[in-house]
Protein backbone atom coordinates (compact mmCIF):
# COMPACT_ATOMS: atom_id res chain seq x y z
CA UNK A 1 0.00 0.00 0.00
CA UNK A 2 1.47 3.63 -0.69
CA UNK A 3 2.27 5.61 1.98
CA UNK A 4 1.37 9.27 2.61
CA UNK A 5 4.39 11.56 3.08
CA UNK A 6 5.82 14.99 4.04
CA UNK A 7 8.92 16.80 2.42
CA UNK A 8 11.51 17.44 4.66
CA UNK A 9 11.07 21.05 4.32
CA UNK A 10 7.44 20.61 6.21
CA UNK A 11 9.22 18.03 8.99
CA UNK A 12 11.55 20.71 9.86
CA UNK A 13 9.17 23.06 10.19
CA UNK A 14 7.47 21.15 12.56
CA UNK A 15 10.65 20.76 14.36
CA UNK A 16 11.41 24.00 14.87
CA UNK A 17 7.93 24.52 15.93
CA UNK A 18 8.61 21.71 18.44
CA UNK A 19 11.82 22.97 19.52
CA UNK A 20 10.21 26.35 20.87
CA UNK A 21 8.54 24.86 23.75
CA UNK A 22 11.80 23.26 24.67
CA UNK A 23 11.37 19.76 23.21
CA UNK A 24 14.63 17.40 21.86
CA UNK A 25 13.38 16.60 18.35
CA UNK A 26 16.48 14.71 18.24
CA UNK A 27 15.82 12.70 20.61
CA UNK A 28 12.06 12.11 19.65
CA UNK A 29 13.01 11.07 16.00
CA UNK A 30 15.38 8.64 17.54
CA UNK A 31 12.58 7.00 19.56
CA UNK A 32 10.15 6.90 16.50
CA UNK A 33 12.45 5.21 14.30
CA UNK A 34 12.96 8.41 12.39
CA UNK A 35 16.63 9.46 10.27
CA UNK A 36 16.86 13.08 12.26
CA UNK A 37 19.86 14.22 9.43
CA UNK A 38 17.31 13.61 6.57
CA UNK A 39 15.72 16.68 7.37
CA UNK A 40 18.77 18.40 5.52
CA UNK A 41 17.83 16.19 2.53
CA UNK A 42 15.65 18.21 0.43
CA UNK A 43 14.20 15.17 -1.47
CA UNK A 44 13.67 13.28 1.79
CA UNK A 45 10.12 12.33 2.92
CA UNK A 46 8.32 11.20 5.78
CA UNK A 47 5.71 8.59 6.11
CA UNK A 48 2.22 10.97 7.52
CA UNK A 49 1.87 8.38 10.29
CA UNK A 50 5.21 9.06 11.73
CA UNK A 51 4.61 13.41 11.48
CA UNK A 52 1.47 12.50 13.73
CA UNK A 53 3.12 10.18 16.15
CA UNK A 54 5.43 13.08 16.76
CA UNK A 55 2.72 15.70 17.05
CA UNK A 56 1.34 13.02 19.53
CA UNK A 57 4.29 13.01 21.43
CA UNK A 58 5.14 16.57 21.21
CA UNK A 59 1.78 17.01 23.00
CA UNK A 60 2.27 14.66 25.93
CA UNK A 61 5.76 15.82 26.67
CA UNK A 62 5.09 19.22 26.68
CA UNK A 63 1.78 19.25 27.84
CA UNK A 64 0.86 22.15 25.16
CA UNK A 65 -2.26 21.23 23.14
CA UNK A 66 -1.62 24.64 21.55
CA UNK A 67 2.24 23.62 20.56
CA UNK A 68 1.10 23.18 16.68
CA UNK A 69 0.78 27.24 16.26
CA UNK A 70 3.93 27.53 17.01
CA UNK A 71 4.56 26.58 13.19
CA UNK A 72 2.90 30.13 12.36
CA UNK A 73 6.49 31.65 14.32
CA UNK A 74 8.96 29.68 12.04
CA UNK A 75 7.50 29.45 8.38
CA UNK A 76 9.58 31.17 5.56
CA UNK A 77 8.68 30.33 2.05
CA UNK A 78 11.34 27.53 2.32
CA UNK A 79 8.92 25.62 4.80
CA UNK A 80 6.76 25.30 1.45
CA UNK A 81 9.38 23.56 -0.47
CA UNK A 82 9.83 24.86 -4.00
CA UNK A 83 5.99 25.82 -3.68
CA UNK A 84 7.18 28.39 -1.34
CA UNK A 85 8.82 30.23 -4.26
CA UNK A 86 6.10 29.87 -6.79
CA UNK A 87 4.17 31.69 -3.77
CA UNK A 88 6.12 34.15 -3.39
CA UNK A 89 6.68 35.18 -6.71
CA UNK A 90 2.62 35.32 -7.88
CA UNK A 91 0.96 38.71 -8.43
CA UNK A 92 -1.24 38.32 -5.73
CA UNK A 93 -2.19 36.14 -2.92
CA UNK A 94 -5.37 34.89 -4.86
CA UNK A 95 -2.61 33.98 -7.80
CA UNK A 96 -0.30 32.27 -4.91
CA UNK A 97 -3.12 30.55 -2.89
CA UNK A 98 -3.81 28.76 -6.74
CA UNK A 99 -0.61 27.61 -6.79
CA UNK A 100 -0.39 26.22 -2.96
CA UNK A 101 -3.66 24.48 -4.15
CA UNK A 102 -2.14 23.20 -7.56
CA UNK A 103 1.43 22.29 -6.09
CA UNK A 104 -0.06 21.06 -2.54
CA UNK A 105 0.78 17.66 -2.28
CA UNK A 106 4.49 18.02 -2.39
CA UNK A 107 4.68 19.58 0.69
CA UNK A 108 2.67 17.15 2.31
CA UNK A 109 0.00 14.14 0.88
CA UNK A 110 -2.20 14.59 4.07
CA UNK A 111 -3.78 17.76 3.16
CA UNK A 112 -6.29 18.30 0.50
CA UNK A 113 -6.31 21.90 -0.15
CA UNK A 114 -9.19 24.04 -1.78
CA UNK A 115 -9.18 28.13 -2.51
CA UNK A 116 -12.87 29.55 -2.93
CA UNK A 117 -13.92 33.02 -4.19
CA UNK A 118 -17.12 33.19 -1.29
CA UNK A 119 -19.81 35.84 -0.42
CA UNK A 120 -17.46 37.04 2.85
CA UNK A 121 -14.60 37.31 0.81
CA UNK A 122 -11.70 34.08 -0.06
CA UNK A 123 -11.58 30.77 1.84
CA UNK A 124 -8.85 28.89 2.18
CA UNK A 125 -10.17 25.73 3.03
CA UNK A 126 -7.93 22.34 4.58
CA UNK A 127 -9.01 18.66 5.13
CA UNK A 128 -6.75 16.57 6.33
CA UNK A 129 -6.15 13.04 6.25
CA UNK A 130 -4.42 10.84 8.19
CA UNK A 131 -2.72 7.55 6.61
CA UNK A 132 -3.29 3.82 9.07
CA UNK A 133 -3.46 6.62 11.80
CA UNK A 134 -6.21 9.27 12.53
CA UNK A 135 -4.92 13.23 11.93
CA UNK A 136 -3.96 15.32 14.83
CA UNK A 137 -5.71 18.59 15.67
CA UNK A 138 -2.22 20.51 16.09
CA UNK A 139 -1.08 18.92 12.41
CA UNK A 140 -4.33 21.15 11.06
CA UNK A 141 -3.40 23.93 13.39
CA UNK A 142 0.08 24.49 12.58
CA UNK A 143 -1.13 24.48 8.50
CA UNK A 144 -3.67 27.14 9.29
CA UNK A 145 -0.77 29.62 11.44
CA UNK A 146 1.84 28.48 8.42
CA UNK A 147 -0.64 29.93 5.55
CA UNK A 148 -1.89 33.05 7.86
CA UNK A 149 1.93 33.65 8.83
CA UNK A 150 3.34 33.30 4.96
CA UNK A 151 0.38 36.18 4.06
CA UNK A 152 1.78 37.98 6.45
CA UNK A 153 5.51 37.32 4.93
CA UNK A 154 4.82 38.16 1.63
CA UNK A 155 2.47 41.15 2.55
CA UNK A 156 5.06 42.49 4.42
CA UNK A 157 1.76 43.19 7.12
CA UNK A 158 -0.28 41.60 9.20
CA UNK A 159 -3.56 40.33 7.43
CA UNK A 160 -6.69 39.73 10.22
CA UNK A 161 -8.57 37.14 8.78
CA UNK A 162 -12.57 37.41 8.20
CA UNK A 163 -12.81 34.41 10.26
CA UNK A 164 -10.49 31.00 11.35
CA UNK A 165 -12.47 27.85 11.41
CA UNK A 166 -12.07 24.52 13.58
CA UNK A 167 -12.89 21.19 13.29
CA UNK A 168 -11.88 20.33 16.49
CA UNK A 169 -13.70 21.41 19.79
CA UNK A 170 -12.99 24.67 21.55
CA UNK A 171 -10.03 24.11 23.70
CA UNK A 172 -9.70 25.14 27.44
CA UNK A 173 -7.35 27.93 26.78
CA UNK A 174 -8.84 29.65 23.33
CA UNK A 175 -5.49 32.93 24.28
CA UNK A 176 -2.68 31.14 21.98
CA UNK A 177 -5.55 30.99 18.98
CA UNK A 178 -6.90 34.29 19.33
CA UNK A 179 -3.14 35.70 20.00
CA UNK A 180 -2.02 33.58 16.95
CA UNK A 181 -5.11 34.54 14.46
CA UNK A 182 -6.01 38.14 15.82
CA UNK A 183 -9.71 37.36 14.30
CA UNK A 184 -13.10 35.24 15.40
CA UNK A 185 -12.79 31.79 15.83
CA UNK A 186 -15.59 28.94 15.06
CA UNK A 187 -14.84 25.92 16.61
CA UNK A 188 -16.43 22.49 16.00
CA UNK A 189 -17.29 24.13 12.43
CA UNK A 190 -17.24 21.13 9.60
CA UNK A 191 -13.32 22.05 7.92
CA UNK A 192 -10.40 24.32 8.67
CA UNK A 193 -10.70 27.38 7.04
CA UNK A 194 -9.46 31.00 6.98
CA UNK A 195 -11.33 32.93 5.37
CA UNK A 196 -9.86 36.56 4.11
CA UNK A 197 -11.33 39.48 2.76
CA UNK A 198 -11.61 40.01 -1.14
CA UNK A 199 -9.28 43.16 -0.91
CA UNK A 200 -6.14 41.35 1.09
CA UNK A 201 -6.23 38.50 -1.20
CA UNK A 202 -6.37 40.64 -4.76
CA UNK A 203 -3.46 43.42 -3.47
CA UNK A 204 -0.64 43.29 -5.57
CA UNK A 205 2.35 41.66 -3.64
CA UNK A 206 6.13 43.21 -3.11
CA UNK A 207 7.76 40.46 -3.83
CA UNK A 208 6.28 39.38 -7.65
CA UNK A 209 8.19 38.33 -10.41
CA UNK A 210 6.31 36.91 -13.36
CA UNK A 211 9.38 35.59 -15.18
CA UNK A 212 10.55 33.90 -11.32
CA UNK A 213 7.04 32.32 -11.46
CA UNK A 214 6.78 30.92 -14.59
CA UNK A 215 10.27 29.24 -13.20
CA UNK A 216 9.25 28.24 -10.04
CA UNK A 217 5.94 26.89 -11.70
CA UNK A 218 8.55 24.71 -13.95
CA UNK A 219 10.30 23.43 -11.14
CA UNK A 220 7.01 22.19 -9.19
CA UNK A 221 5.83 20.53 -12.20
CA UNK A 222 8.89 18.54 -12.78
CA UNK A 223 9.02 17.87 -9.09
CA UNK A 224 5.54 17.11 -8.82
CA UNK A 225 5.78 14.61 -12.41
CA UNK A 226 8.77 12.49 -10.61
CA UNK A 227 6.71 12.09 -7.56
CA UNK A 228 3.59 11.27 -9.03
CA UNK A 229 5.36 9.00 -11.72
CA UNK A 230 5.26 5.69 -9.47
CA UNK A 231 1.34 6.24 -8.67
CA UNK A 232 -1.87 4.49 -10.46
CA UNK A 233 -4.00 7.87 -9.78
CA UNK A 234 -1.29 9.69 -11.68
CA UNK A 235 -1.20 6.60 -14.46
CA UNK A 236 -4.76 6.87 -14.66
CA UNK A 237 -5.34 10.42 -14.91
CA UNK A 238 -3.18 10.55 -17.94
CA UNK A 239 -5.12 7.77 -19.54
CA UNK A 240 -8.48 9.44 -19.07
CA UNK A 241 -7.16 12.78 -20.52
CA UNK A 242 -6.34 11.18 -24.04
CA UNK A 243 -9.64 8.86 -23.64
CA UNK A 244 -11.90 11.36 -22.72
CA UNK A 245 -12.36 13.03 -26.43
CA UNK A 246 -13.40 9.69 -27.79
CA UNK A 247 -16.31 9.47 -25.34
CA UNK A 248 -16.58 8.43 -21.53
CA UNK A 249 -13.55 6.41 -20.67
CA UNK A 250 -14.76 2.91 -19.14
CA UNK A 251 -12.55 1.46 -16.35
CA UNK A 252 -11.97 -1.89 -18.36
CA UNK A 253 -10.32 0.52 -20.75
CA UNK A 254 -8.52 2.27 -18.56
CA UNK A 255 -6.97 -0.54 -16.81
CA UNK A 256 -6.23 -2.84 -19.69
CA UNK A 257 -4.13 0.29 -21.16
CA UNK A 258 -2.24 0.02 -17.55
CA UNK A 259 -1.71 -3.77 -17.82
CA UNK A 260 -4.00 -4.34 -15.03
CA UNK A 261 -6.83 -6.22 -14.10
CA UNK A 262 -10.43 -4.20 -13.36
CA UNK A 263 -9.98 -4.90 -9.70
CA UNK A 264 -6.68 -4.31 -9.44
CA UNK A 265 -6.84 -1.08 -10.53
CA UNK A 266 -9.73 -0.12 -8.49
CA UNK A 267 -7.99 -1.93 -5.54
CA UNK A 268 -4.01 0.12 -6.65
CA UNK A 269 -6.96 3.76 -7.06
CA UNK A 270 -8.64 3.17 -3.26
CA UNK A 271 -5.17 2.19 -1.56
CA UNK A 272 -4.42 5.81 -3.13
CA UNK A 273 -7.21 7.10 -1.28
CA UNK A 274 -9.54 7.84 -4.62
CA UNK A 275 -11.76 5.27 -6.94
CA UNK A 276 -12.23 5.41 -10.46
CA UNK A 277 -15.34 7.15 -10.52
CA UNK A 278 -14.37 9.84 -8.46
CA UNK A 279 -10.76 10.29 -10.42
CA UNK A 280 -13.28 10.49 -13.65
CA UNK A 281 -15.06 13.44 -12.19
CA UNK A 282 -12.17 15.26 -10.99
CA UNK A 283 -10.09 14.97 -14.12
CA UNK A 284 -13.25 16.22 -16.15
CA UNK A 285 -13.08 19.05 -13.57
CA UNK A 286 -9.76 20.51 -13.66
CA UNK A 287 -9.97 20.07 -17.39
CA UNK A 288 -13.55 22.03 -17.33
CA UNK A 289 -11.48 24.87 -16.04
CA UNK A 290 -8.56 25.00 -18.35
CA UNK A 291 -10.74 24.93 -20.77
CA UNK A 292 -12.85 27.54 -19.95
CA UNK A 293 -10.10 29.66 -19.79
CA UNK A 294 -9.86 29.79 -23.54
CA UNK A 295 -11.96 31.98 -25.04
CA UNK A 296 -11.76 30.10 -28.25
CA UNK A 297 -13.41 27.05 -27.15
CA UNK A 298 -17.32 26.67 -27.24
CA UNK A 299 -19.10 25.32 -24.25
CA UNK A 300 -20.41 22.52 -26.85
CA UNK A 301 -16.86 21.79 -27.84
CA UNK A 302 -15.48 21.57 -23.99
CA UNK A 303 -18.25 19.18 -23.54
CA UNK A 304 -17.39 17.00 -26.25
CA UNK A 305 -13.79 16.92 -24.95
CA UNK A 306 -14.42 16.23 -21.40
CA UNK A 307 -16.33 12.87 -22.95
CA UNK A 308 -19.90 14.02 -22.18
CA UNK A 309 -21.91 12.74 -25.40
CA UNK A 310 -24.82 15.04 -24.40
CA UNK A 311 -23.86 18.53 -23.54
CA UNK A 312 -26.74 18.82 -20.90
CA UNK A 313 -25.16 16.13 -18.87
CA UNK A 314 -22.13 18.33 -18.78
CA UNK A 315 -24.19 21.91 -17.23
CA UNK A 316 -25.39 19.43 -14.32
CA UNK A 317 -22.01 17.92 -14.00
CA UNK A 318 -20.70 21.67 -14.27
CA UNK A 319 -23.48 23.19 -11.86
CA UNK A 320 -22.83 20.09 -8.96
CA UNK A 321 -18.83 20.93 -9.13
CA UNK A 322 -18.86 25.03 -8.90
CA UNK A 323 -22.47 25.94 -8.08
CA UNK A 324 -23.13 27.59 -11.11
CA UNK A 325 -23.35 27.63 -15.34
CA UNK A 326 -20.24 27.03 -17.64
CA UNK A 327 -20.83 30.12 -19.22
CA UNK A 328 -21.93 32.43 -15.84
CA UNK A 329 -18.25 30.83 -14.55
CA UNK A 330 -16.32 31.69 -17.68
CA UNK A 331 -17.94 35.23 -17.48
CA UNK A 332 -16.84 35.75 -14.10
CA UNK A 333 -13.37 35.10 -14.87
CA UNK A 334 -11.09 31.82 -14.10
CA UNK A 335 -9.14 33.77 -11.05
CA UNK A 336 -11.86 34.71 -9.38
CA UNK A 337 -13.77 30.69 -8.71
CA UNK A 338 -17.46 31.06 -7.81
CA UNK A 339 -18.88 31.21 -4.63
CA UNK A 340 -19.60 27.66 -3.29
CA UNK A 341 -23.10 27.57 -2.47
CA UNK A 342 -22.81 24.51 -0.03
CA UNK A 343 -20.68 26.65 2.01
CA UNK A 344 -22.66 27.43 5.64
CA UNK A 345 -22.29 30.27 7.38
CA UNK A 346 -21.13 30.39 10.86
CA UNK A 347 -21.02 32.01 14.21
CA UNK A 348 -17.92 33.37 15.46
CA UNK A 349 -16.49 33.59 18.69
CA UNK A 350 -14.65 37.12 18.52
CA UNK A 351 -11.61 37.37 20.54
Amino acid sequence: MSERTTSSSWAMGIVKALEMDGLDCRALFKRLGLDFEALDDPDARFPQDSMTRLWQLAVEISGNPAIGLNMGKVVRPASFHVVGYALMSSRTLVEGFQRLVRYQRIIAESADLSFRHLEEGYGLILTVHGDHLPPTRQSAEASLACALALCNWLTGRPLRPVKVLFQGAEPDDVAPYQQAFGAPLVFDAPCDALIFQQDDMEAPLPTANEAMALLHDRFAGEYLARFSGSRVTHQARQVLCRLLPQGEPKRDVVAQTLHLSQRTLQRRLQEEGTSFQSLLDDTRRELAEQYLAQPSMTLLEIAYLLGFADPSNFFRAFRRWFGTTPGDYRTRGVAKPVSDARTPEYTARTP
